[in-house]
């Protein structure tokens, strides 16, 4: 390759290959010992250190021992540099078991580096620590934990919940109840992705102890969708169980009715299976209704039950009598199902079969069907989880075919489709076939029948005696059809130049046999017919079936009994020549026949088995040797003449015991085919070990139904609370985490309160200031009480609780303990529903400068959003623009105007415009309603106008032009999100409601510092005012504050009354609005904590269905209060 220029393919390789490598530290792999490492790690230069500690771990990835560096690298651990720290830690993981005494050096460092101010550190040194995993330093680590499971991060609370199971190795019996309760603090916790690592934790350490989930399960369930998606998988089978455990299944469901189904036919198989037979003239009913009972079973059943079910087949599975609930009335249920609904269309499909798992299990009949085409549409979409899908796809479809048959023409085969996936598709089609559809299945199994691969043309085949045992209407045409493939296969007799063309005739005759078995006299002529062909068919496995058949139907009929002495004949000349099957199966079949023909053909049958058992006594496989040796012994008063002779006169005085025991092996009439019992264990959907069929490690059967009744009154007491109250957890269990709880909002009744900035009219609050106490007192603690009257035992189980979790952490940071002793409690419990009187008047909106006098020639161009509603369409926002002229000239046709380009709107753009509202004219389709002209503006004057303009986006300006005196300016007015929303007066109650519905992913929360009050607090220090007067001051400053920025409306104020009148902490302010291009709502709540005389920390969560607008609506309000 270009030899002029001295170049090769190897030399031009390692050139790109090193034109790749630059900038990477792939070269740390090249020669990793050509620097000294020892003198780096001694640097004074972090960047030295870090080249030092990247060889090792270099080194160490390729499988070099360096542990011989570790207390170099050891001393490097009190470092300040993150990148040197990070790596140090990733060194000390490694190497910790095997030199325990130096890493414990380290300890000190890690406990000091729990404390830092980043986050990342605080992390590292967590997971370093856990990750250690000596016995001698897990109290430091439970301890460390603990700690980490209230930090303020949300990272380091997930490290927290990710550690838990490494120290739940350590098999540290003492601390099992600490570490349980540690899961329970993060479940309750508000991040998503903190609950995910919980819920993992709680998988692996306490699956059974589902009290943890009762207390949390509402919670839980409106966090779903947003933890990420393999702590989504994990969290619905806790649920799931959580469910099953607390109210059993539901009535009505799947599993209800198959467990009904079960009873009954239990009760009544004396005489229903009779009916049955007579009706349909199958079994095929009853086997589905049979496999649908064991699939039911084997998903509560454990290992232990299971094989003591299949050890004593005669046990009657109705003795276990599971507890069933309606799903219509329970809320747990519902809430459950409504919660998991939107995760049938998720992009994991893991989450899809968990989610559809648990719709299968616990939905109605009626609803179950809402997992079909998420199903279908992951089994469509995803060639990668293609199989698992199919899988449980085939399980469902075979319990209740129904569900699928709608849909058959999703399975036929692809091309692309590998054998494994064809022949699930091939096995679901052949089960989930009906009258109506099985036409198109069979056409479509004739093309499979050609397929190159002749293994799956050989399943197809089989598929088709599946078809034809489901439904007895086809079986004729299935029949005939596999005839006429068993005559041409039997014609063409190239078994051993194709490959698997022997596999597609045995599975014909197989599917043939298991055809005749249903009704073996309407099928003699079948029979006759592939006795016939016997001569010509060389696979040793087909001819043995055929051979079965012969001494299985041998007195069917007229013709048959007639052909019997012939085959035999045939058959033991052939004796020789024939496989091992074959020649078991000859036996056989000569006894049969011998114990079941009369007249003067017994002699000659005689003398056949006599001559077989000689050929098979000399035979080379020793099975065949003792099958002849067992024969005659056991025949030895048939084969003997004067025996044969004298036959009846021993069985009638004295019932010979072999005769009698060749009677029941060989002589038993011909019984209809009843399906085989189904022995082999289905387990939940989704699971590994539902793939590879067997208890995979960790596999755990659903518990038993209403299990959780029996704990005890107050896990009870827990479990209703959970359903019927409207707070999910009690204040005192909230307090475990207060530090954390970023997004609770207030749950203190109030009602509605004055003050809007948009529709706040002058005389209408003072006819409320009138009317309404300035200050209206509740305790709305012992109002919640009174509601849930189990409330109580809660409340004091959440603080015995709260204390012990955090007993050793208050210790070391007394500044959290204020907020936990009982005055601070009682704050919480109480407080108080003000007023603050008329505040409209008092809104300014913040005014922006479109124009300065400097650009402008003297003209100054100021706008303000107004609170106003566009009475050209809910799409156009109301601004107030001021002009005002600051030059000594006068200045003329002033007006604004859209960007040159928007008067060449296309047609296009009028119909996008008139499809998002029909309200707007053809002549308002433009960015800019028309503005009236100025024609004159003397100097200093100010003229205001009213402008209604239309944004592309609450983020992107809107270009304008502005003309004055003829010039040209071109302009930019940019959106204020807080006037893409107008107010929604709400009370309380309707508040409540609807954030109630805007849980979870339509909840986002962010903390700032407010410190605007204390002006207007400093004003008031030389007056006497009362305490409260500080609240009232607070509260009108937020108030105002968000009101001048936004279109809400203030729903309610509520006021802790607390021992420390200072302490403003529990203030909350709840504010509503909804969108003006979609009349969402969009609820926001403030709350507050500090004291009144400092900077407040203030929570504002929003809680909106837009959730792209919710979260920059968020960001703005934390703008402009901080």
């Amino acid at each position: 390759m270009f030899p002029q220029f001295g170049a090769t393919a190897d030399t031009l390789s390692k050139a790109s290959t090193m034109v790749f490598r630059i900038g990477t530290d792939a070269h740390l792999y090249d020669d990793p010992e050509d620097v000294s490492i020892a003198p780096l790690l001694d640097s004074k230069f972090d960047s030295e250190k870090c080249e030092a500690l990247k060889r090792l771990l270099a080194l160490i990835a390729q499988g070099f021992d360096v542990s011989n560096f570790f207390p170099q690298v050891v001393k490097n651990v009190a470092t300040q540099s993150l990148e040197v720290k990070k790596l140090v830690y990733l060194y000390l993981l490694h190497y910790a078991q095997k030199r325990p005494n130096e890493a414990l050096l380290s300890i000190n460092c890690f406990q000091k580096d729990l404390g830092d101010p980043n986050p990342l550190v605080r992390a590292w040194a967590l997971r370093a620590m856990a990750g250690i995993r000596l016995h001698v330093i897990a109290p430091l680590v439970v301890v460390a934990v603990g700690k980490c499971a209230r930090d303020p991060s949300v990272y380091v609370r997930k490290c927290a919940a990710n550690a838990l199971p490494k120290l739940n190795d350590l098999r540290l019996d003492e601390y099992t109840d600490g570490i349980e309760e540690i899961i329970g603090i993060l479940l309750n916790d508000n991040s998503p992705c903190v609950v995910g690592a919980a819920a993992a934790a709680f998988s692996s350490i306490c699956p059974t102890n589902l009290s943890l989930i009762g207390r949390n399960y509402r919670r839980l369930c409106e966090i779903l969708p947003d933890v990420e998606e393999w702590g989504q998988i994990v969290l619905i089978g806790i649920l799931l169980r959580y469910v099953i455990a607390r109210h059993g299944f539901v009535q009505g469901s799947i599993m209800a009715s198959l467990h009904h189904t079960e009873n009954s036919k239990s009760q009544n198989d004396f005489c229903d299976t009779n009916s049955v037979l007579e009706d349909n003239g199958d079994m095929s009913g009853l086997h589905e209704s049979e496999l649908a009972n064991v699939v039911f079973r084997c998903y509560i059943e454990g290992p232990d039950e299971y094989l003591s079910r299949v050890g004593f087949m005669n046990k009657d599975f109705s003795e276990f009598n599971p507890c069933f609930t309606s799903g219509n009335n329970n809320e747990d249920v519902k809430f459950l199902l409504r919660c998991t609904s939107p995760l049938l269309w998720s992009n994991n499909s893991a989450v899809v079969l968990a989610a559809a798992g648990v719709h299968w299990i616990m939905s109605p009949m009626e609803e179950v069907k809402r997992i079909v085409k998420p199903l279908l549409f992951v089994q469509r979409s995803s060639t990668a989880s293609k199989y698992v899908v199919l899988c449980n796809i085939q399980v469902f479809a075979k319990a209740i075919p129904s569900l699928f048959s709608p849909y058959f023409e999703d399975f036929f085969i692809c091309s692309s489709d590998s054998y494994q996936i064809k022949a699930l598709k091939l096995d679901i089609l052949a089960h989930i076939a009906t009258d109506s559809s099985i036409p198109f299945v069979l056409k479509e199994f004739q093309d499979y029948i050609r397929d190159p691969d002749r293994r799956f043309a050989a399943d197809t085949v089989a598929g088709i005696g599946i078809c034809a045992q489901r439904l007895p209407k086809m079986a004729n045409t299935c029949l005939e059809f596999l005839l006429a493939l068993t005559r041409q296969q039997v014609m063409t007799g190239e078994f051993g130049s194709v490959e698997g063309e022997a596999n597609i005739l045995i599975q014909a005759i197989m599917s043939i046999k298991s055809i005749v078995q249903r009704d073996p006299p309407s099928h003699e002529k079948v029979i006759i017919q592939l006795v016939r062909s016997l001569n010509s068919v060389k696979v040793p496995a087909a001819r043995a079936m055929i051979v079965w058949m012969v001494g299985e139907y041998n007195s069917l009929g007229d013709i048959i009994p007639r052909m019997l002495t012939t085959v035999l004949k045939y058959l033991a000349r052939c004796f020789t020549s024939e496989e091992l099957e074959t020649k078991l199966q000859i036996c056989n079949t000569t006894v049969k026949v011998l114990l079941r023909v009369e007249g003067n053909d017994r002699s000659t049958i005689q003398k056949v088995l006599s001559y077989v058992l000689e050929l098979a006594k000399c035979d080379l496989s020793y099975d065949v040797r003792d099958r002849a040796y067992f024969l005659k012994n056991l025949l030895s008063s048939y084969l003997d003449s004067q025996g044969l002779k004298e036959q009846n006169i021993i069985l009638s005085q004295n019932k010979d015991t072999p005769c009698v025991l060749a009677k029941y092996l060989f002589g038993g009439q011909t019984k209809s085919n009843s399906p085989e019992p189904i022995d082999h264990r289905f387990y939940l959907p989704g699971s590994l070990s539902q793939i590879v069929l067997h208890a995979a490690p960790g596999y755990e059967p659903l518990p038993k139904p209403c299990t959780m009744l029996s704990d005890g009154l107050e896990l009870n007491e827990f479990g209703e609370g959970v359903t019927n109250s409207d707070t999910y957890v009690t204040d005192d269990q909230n307090s475990v985490s207060e530090s954390l709880d970023e997004e609770n909002s207030s749950s203190y009744s109030s009602q509605h309160s004055n003050g809007s900035g948009s529709e706040v009219d002058g005389s209408a609050s003072e006819d409320d200031d009138n009317s309404n106490p300035l200050i209206q007192l509740t305790d709305v603690g012992n109002a919640h009480e009174v509601k849930n009257g189990a409330s109580q035992s809660a409340s004091d189980f959440g603080e015995l609780l709260s204390n012990r979790a955090l007993e050793s952490w208050l210790d070391e940071q007394p500044g959290f303990s204020s907020s936990h002793n009982p005055d601070q409690s009682q704050v919480h419990r109480s407080s108080a529903r003000i007023s603050i009187g008329d505040i409209g008047g008092q809104v300014k909106p913040k005014s922006y400068a479109l124009l300065d006098p400097v650009n402008g020639n003297g003209l100054k161009v100021d706008y303000s959003f107004s609170s106003e509603i566009s009475d050209i369409s809910p799409l156009f926002i109301c601004i107030e623009v001021s002009f005002k002229n600051c030059s000594n000239e006068i200045m003329s046709d002033v007006y604004l105007v859209g960007e040159e380009s928007d008067k060449g709107t296309d047609s296009g753009d009028q119909t996008s415009v008139t499809h998002e509202s029909s309200m707007i004219s053809q002549n308002n389709a433009s960015n800019l309603a028309s503005v009236e002209e100025i024609t004159s503006l003397e100097s200093g004057q100010t003229v205001t106008r009213i402008i209604q303009v239309r944004f592309h986006h609450h983020l992107l300006p809107l270009k304008l032009t502005l003309y004055c005196n003829g010039k040209k300016l071109p302009v930019k007015l940019r959106p204020d999100i807080g006037y893409f929303v107008r107010a929604l007066p709400l009370d309380v109650d309707a508040f409540t409601i609807k954030e109630s519905h805007l849980r979870g992913m339509f909840e986002c929360t962010r903390r700032c510092n407010f410190i605007d009050h204390i002006e207007d607090l400093d004003k008031n220090k030389g007056e006497k005012s009362l305490v409260e007067d500080k609240f009232l001051v607070i509260c009108r400053s937020l108030a105002l504050k968000m009101l001048s920025n936004a279109n809400l409306y203030l729903v309610s104020v509520d006021m802790p009354v607390a021992a420390k009148l200072d302490d403003a902490t529990g203030l909350c302010l709840r504010f509503s609005s909804k969108l003006l291009s979609t009349s969402v709502p969009c609820l926001i709540t403030i709350t507050v904590e500090g004291r009144c005389s400092e900077p407040l920390e203030l929570t504002v969560k929003v809680n909106c269905e837009e959730t792209v607008f919710g979260l920059n609506l968020l960001n703005r309000i934390v703008n402009f209060l901080g």
